[in-house]
């Protein structure tokens, strides 16, 4: 390789507007600018400011226009009460426009990476000669399930782009596709993933988070005072559809299971505080669980010994973090990608599936999540055979040089195929 070749190249990430999505993003960003690459992580000032902070990658924050009916201050999925996804959709593609100016602010960048969603940015690219990476947050599992999606590419301007119109349209503007995966993980969807995508395609292995400071967290602090292994953690993502019946069904289903808990718990739209659990939850289960309402920092709990295991919608990301540190799975997957990672996690033996009821699998009820958390948390058979198979895969999870190493095929990848 000569010198043009291994000169830093400027790479730009443009990650959706969901914190499921901009998390990955930064992962990847970190790594690239650890390897003298000049980044640009591209997002609104709201988002930017909620985020870690990050060592030499240049954040951009535009502006997220003004959409009637958006709520002041709404810039990501986890500030939406329910019914207001398509405004910040449409806020999101009005983006497109301050995005290529900043395109066009300069020497043109190297490479942008997009998210799937962002198709008007993935376009703005391409019109100013700038090769992009349509990078998908989903699981491996659920890409090979549903590949490239048939749908029409004509957006109907008066309603928008639906998620599949915005993921063909993506795919179709970009030069290649990226995916946080391994084989080691998922030995079976990984594989079937350059023929499905039909571009180049890399792995850029699983982004394991780093472990960020613990000082003077009192979460920490509660979980300093529990004894190891004996606290489920229990988080279902910013998104997760709950109604206050099930909130209700959960919390009941934590009280009869018996173990320790930490629960990390968006609050339902439109409740009361006082109404958000079920009457006298708290006062029952307090010298044995707590309810965080705030925002949680989910690596410094699962990493912490006294986790037993984790009480999940399946995210990748929560899984990648959960399996980081071995933690068992209990699995309450709602919708997209959940799902089949569910299914894949339940194939590896490393936790169950809460049950679920009604025709179409959208409830499920306290005595479910109680035999479930006790399946795998309590039951030694199980409990025993859950905690092997997790450790199996936090040693994938923590191979730090085969994870690296994807880093920089990846980076191969973005030369060879520059031109």
């Amino acid at each position: 390789m000569d010198a043009a070749d291994s000169s830093p190249m400027h790479i730009v990430l443009f990650p959706w507007l969901a914190f499921g999505h901009m998390t990955p993003f930064l992962e990847l960003a970190e790594r690239l600018a650890a390897r003298g690459h000049r980044v640009s992580f591209v997002s609104t000032p709201r988002n930017i400011s909620r985020l870690p902070a990050v060592v030499d990658v240049h954040l951009v924050a535009l502006p997220l226009p003004h959409v009637d009916g958006l709520p002041e201050g709404a810039e990501a999925t986890s500030d939406l009460p329910p019914g207001k996804a398509e405004l910040l959709q449409k806020a999101a593609d009005g983006l497109a426009g301050p995005f290529g100016a900043f395109l066009d602010d300069g020497k043109k960048p190297d490479w942008v990476i997009v998210d799937t969603f962002h198709y008007l940015a993935a376009a703005a690219a391409a019109r100013r000669g700038v090769p992009s990476v349509m990078f998908p947050i989903f699981s491996s599992s659920s890409s090979a399930l549903w590949g490239v999606p048939r749908v029409s590419t004509a957006v109907d301007p008066e309603v928008g782009a639906s998620l599949a119109q915005r993921f063909l349209l993506t795919h179709q503007s970009c030069k290649m596709v990226a995916k946080r995966c391994c084989v080691e993980f998922d030995p079976d969807g990984v594989p079937l993933l350059p023929a499905i995508f039909g571009k180049p395609f890399a792995p850029l292995g699983l982004l394991p988070p780093p472990l960020r400071s613990t000082e003077g967290d009192a979460l920490v602090s509660w979980l300093d005072r529990q004894p190891p292994k004996s606290v489920l953690y229990v988080a279902l993502g910013s998104e997760a559809p709950l109604s206050k019946e099930l909130v209700h069904e959960l919390a009941i289903g934590l009280e009869l299971a018996g173990t320790a808990f930490l629960w990390a718990l968006r609050k339902p739209s439109g409740i009361p505080d006082d109404a958000v659990l079920p009457p006298g939850f708290q006062d029952r289960t307090k010298h044995r669980g707590l309810v965080a309402m705030g925002m949680v920092q989910q690596t410094r709990v699962l990493a912490h010994d006294s986790v037993g295991a984790f009480l999940t919608h399946c995210g990748w990301s929560s899984v990648i973090e959960g399996m980081q540190y071995g933690r068992p799975l209990v699995m309450l997957p709602f919708f997209g990608d959940q799902g089949p990672i569910a299914r894949l996690m339940e194939g590896r033996k490393v936790g169950l599936p809460v049950p679920r009821k009604g025709e179409d699998g959208s409830s499920f009820d306290r005595e479910g999540v109680a035999s479930a958390v006790r399946a795998v948390m309590v039951e030694e058979e199980g409990r025993c055979a859950f905690a092997t198979n997790a450790g199996k895969l936090q040693q994938v999870v923590g191979d730090t040089a085969s994870h690296e190493q994807c880093i920089d095929d990846f980076l191969q990848q973005l030369r060879f195929y520059k031109e």
